[in-house]
């Protein structure tokens, strides 16, 4: 305030010795009107010289204005260097450019086999369909656990609520996540490779089941040892670097390991995503889950913490911008 005060003294001091001093009134206008008059002049000389650079590209002006001719090569080259250098620094900064760097940054492997492109992920498969799928394949099991035990006991009796009699329980997979916005990058991109791999090369469209698994529904799944035996923050699903996969033919989803076209892709799914770099479900030896993958990452500590920090990173394309899932 008091600052204040002593501005509002001080200019109004001024104005008052400018107003009582005829000299400095003088001086006060004598200023004004030379800076006005040289403006004008300067004005003037600028209307005449754009008045000149104007006409100097008239045909019959070519000779004898060809030294005003160069000015407009030297703005038209101003304009375009201009335009370059606003593209440079204003360019939109979209999701795959931050990806690119992402990876190139934190996995060299990856971005040197893709070859700094990266794949686009696929369209989410509708959940009717899954729902279908696994209505076929707990059909396929069913009638092939019938075949089974009619030829041990033509007197067998099938039981329809009875889980034993399928290889897998299917009825989970209505319940998972099927978006990739969690599933981490230096993954996600090798998986896509494999979809692209599988899809070009041997005829099979792939589909995601689900990516990110919470550490809630590892806990639930893991309750049915046939199911898995990993809890929450001990499966690579926590960590956005592990899928399960599925097939699309005809337009309708193939999940059971039953039908022989499917078990032959699963063979193949397990081919191409072991060259990639990744682990295939299909080679352990405890429970065998054909349609899974994984990258196990090196150093990798599973604790809460990393689970959040991965599943973040994998965010990138779809948190920040307007193509969220």
């Amino acid at each position: 305030m008091i600052i204040l005060l002593s501005c509002s003294f001080l200019i109004a001091a001024c104005a008052m010795a400018l107003w009582v001093s005829y000299e400095c009134r003088n001086w006060l206008q004598q200023t004004i009107k030379t800076i006005c008059s040289r403006s004008k002049s300067q004005l003037l000389t600028a209307k005449q010289f754009a008045q000149q650079l104007n006409t100097a590209a008239s045909p019959d002006q070519i000779q004898s204005h060809w030294h005003l001719q160069q000015w407009w090569i030297l703005i038209a080259g101003f304009f375009l260097f201009s335009s370059i250098l606003l593209y440079a620094f204003t360019r939109p900064i979209t999701a795959s450019t931050i990806e690119t760097d992402y990876l190139k940054q934190t996995d060299p492997q990856i971005y040197a086999m893709l070859d700094g492109q990266l794949l686009d992920i696929p369209p989410e498969v509708d959940d009717l369909l899954v729902q279908e799928a696994i209505n076929d394949a707990m059909a396929l099991e069913t009638s092939d656990s019938i075949i089974k035990a009619s030829q041990i006991s033509p007197s067998f009796e099938t039981n329809s609520s009875d889980e034993n009699l399928f290889e897998h329980n299917h009825t989970d997979i209505a319940l998972a996540d099927r978006k990739w916005n969690k599933i981490n990058p230096r993954y996600k991109q090798r998986l896509l490779m494999v979809f692209k791999i599988m899809r070009e090369q041997h005829g099979y469209e792939m589909v995601l089941l689900e990516g990110y698994r919470s550490p809630e529904r590892q806990n639930s799944l893991a309750l049915n040892v046939n199911t898995t035996r990993a809890r929450g923050y001990q499966s690579y699903h926590q960590f956005g670097l592990a899928a399960d996969a599925a097939f699309k033919r005809n337009g309708k989803v193939v999940i059971s390991e039953r039908d022989p076209w499917a078990m032959r892709g699963y063979q193949l799914y397990g081919q191409v995503s072991e060259s990639v770099g990744l682990t295939w479900g299909g080679r352990w030896t405890s429970i065998q889950d054909y349609g899974h993958t994984e990258y196990r990452m090196p150093g990798l500590k599973k604790t809460q913490e990393m689970a959040e920090q991965l599943t973040s990173e994998g965010q990138l394309q779809a948190g920040n911008f307007a193509n969220t899932p």
